[in-house]
């Protein structure tokens, strides 16, 4: 073990616990990430004892190269350098009540504290100290649970995750970001605890659903998440989506499995945790808006508008940002059938400037999120549509470099129009802008001033309007 600790901050802590006569154990996911050759720049120390005292000589000793941080709450420090952020703590016992996830915390051992961590796999240590350098303490076999990808708790997951109910969702957060199996007990007491999750804030919920997210297939977390009972508390929402309803023989298709599986794709080609929230919620809108009718069988008619319309209430009862990226999610998620219709019908360049205009500098996160969107299991449909979209990605790129849709203000402003005709602000100027902008948008007349100004004149004609 002693070639995985090569960083000279390992022997200067070390050297440090030496010198305050305290055990010293680098823990947790830093040693299992050491197993699965995963890079990890955050390293969580535990000390048998103050780690706060190793964690202020480590600071000194470091200089101006390094930062402390106290966090007088939790008993912990914070020492970073460079990339490096290392945790320091005291080893501890905890204990909880029933209406709480916040445990009455004592001092304790090594053992103490491996016993409260939440998974096999996150309770090896490796010590520091000169006379047992690199010794790993395994107590729970979790080199065995990773070399066969188990997720398992230290002692009776009940117990684990009543006290913490946050630790379910670490759980399936892992088995998407590491692809690890719950083990069956872990995954069946998961299923008794799931009510245990409504003491959980809704802020610590979200990290985890957003770390599900953004794992390379969050398919499986989302999965887990329903079969568990967790995604009906605290997703009921996305949990709407879930079943296939038969009438006269015809079904449609499920649309919880069908969303998952444009996140699972959308995931292979973006990074942008908004785009992924916007695939997770492109059809949330489809249970308000499904209806059978006889001659087209199960029909979603504006579940997009619905859907858009959703999010912000969605998004304050989960208290996510009701800033720039719900709207952004809500621009995408309103406009997603857009260019899968146009890649249906002849692409006009009158349709592909509307969309261009409404999409605005997003318009190639819609694509990349329409072309996600394609799930079908036939073959020649999905290529069919992969083609025309094909169609429609040219057409976007040959309208832009021709028209400068893109973001496009009309050349004629409000004010030109008022001072133009002599009129204040009125439904006449404003009818006389958007006259302008579908001229425009229509290809009637180019995106040019001149024009503009000799298209209002004729128009402001028309409607009975003299300029002064």
């Amino acid at each position: 073990m002693k070639d995985h600790l090569s960083n000279p901050i390992f022997q200067i802590i070390s050297e440090i616990a030496d010198r305050q006569h305290k055990e010293c154990y680098v823990i947790g996911g830093y040693v299992r990430d050491i197993f699965l050759q995963r890079q990890s720049q955050d390293i969580d120390i535990v000390t048998v004892g103050s780690g706060i005292e190793v964690a202020e000589e480590l600071a000194k000793k470091l200089g101006r190269k390094a930062s402390f941080s106290y966090f007088q709450n939790f008993g912990t420090a914070q020492v970073k350098i460079g990339d490096l952020e290392i945790e320091f703590v005291g080893a501890r016992r905890e204990s909880y009540q029933h209406d709480s996830r916040k445990p009455i915390v004592e001092d304790g051992t090594l053992e103490d504290d491996q016993n409260r961590r939440d998974f096999t796999i996150n309770a090896m240590a490796i010590c520091l100290n000169n006379d047992r350098f690199g010794e790993l303490i395994d107590p729970f076999d979790g080199l065995k649970d990773l070399e066969n990808f188990v997720l398992r708790t230290p002692l009776n997951p009940d117990i684990t995750f009543s006290d913490d109910p946050l630790r379910m969702m670490r759980g399936i957060r892992f088995s998407a970001q590491l692809r690890f199996f719950l083990e069956v007990n872990t995954f069946d007491a998961i299923i008794r605890n799931r009510e245990r999750i409504k003491i959980v804030s809704q802020e610590r919920i979200n990290e985890e659903l957003n770390k599900i997210i953004m794992s390379p297939r969050p398919s499986v977390g989302f999965v887990l998440l329903d079969k568990t009972g967790l995604l009906d508390i605290i997703f009921p929402e996305l949990a709407a989506l879930r079943g296939i309803e038969t009438k006269d023989g015809i079904g449609h298709k499920d649309n919880f499995y069908h969303t998952i599986a444009v996140l699972d794709e959308i995931a292979k080609h973006t990074d942008n945790l908004w785009l992924r929230w916007a695939a997770l919620l492109h059809d949330i809108g489809k249970p308000r808006s499904k209806r059978f009718d006889t001659r087209l069988g199960w029909t979603f008619h504006n579940h997009n508008f619905i859907g858009e319309q959703m999010l912000p209430a969605l998004f304050a009862k989960m208290k996510m940002p009701q800033n720039e990226k719900m709207r952004y999610v809500q621009k995408l998620v309103s406009l997603h059938m857009r260019p899968i219709v146009l890649s249906e019908d002849e692409v006009t360049d009158s349709a592909v400037r509307r969309l261009l205009f409404e999409a605005g500098d997003d318009i190639d996160d819609l694509m990349t999120l329409c072309d996600a969107d394609i799930t079908s299991k036939n073959p020649d449909k999905v290529k069919r549509f992969r083609d025309n979209f094909q169609l429609v990605r040219q057409k976007l790129k040959e309208i832009e470099e021709k028209d400068n849709i893109r973001n496009f203000q009309p050349p004629i402003r409000g004010l030109e129009i008022m001072e133009t005709f002599v009129l204040p602000a009125c439904a006449a100027v404003g009818e006389l802008k958007t006259k302008i902008k579908d001229a425009i948008l229509d290809g009637i007349i180019p995106n040019d001033y001149q024009a503009a100004r000799e298209y209002m004149m004729k128009i402001a004609d028309e409607m009975g309007i003299k300029a002064k």
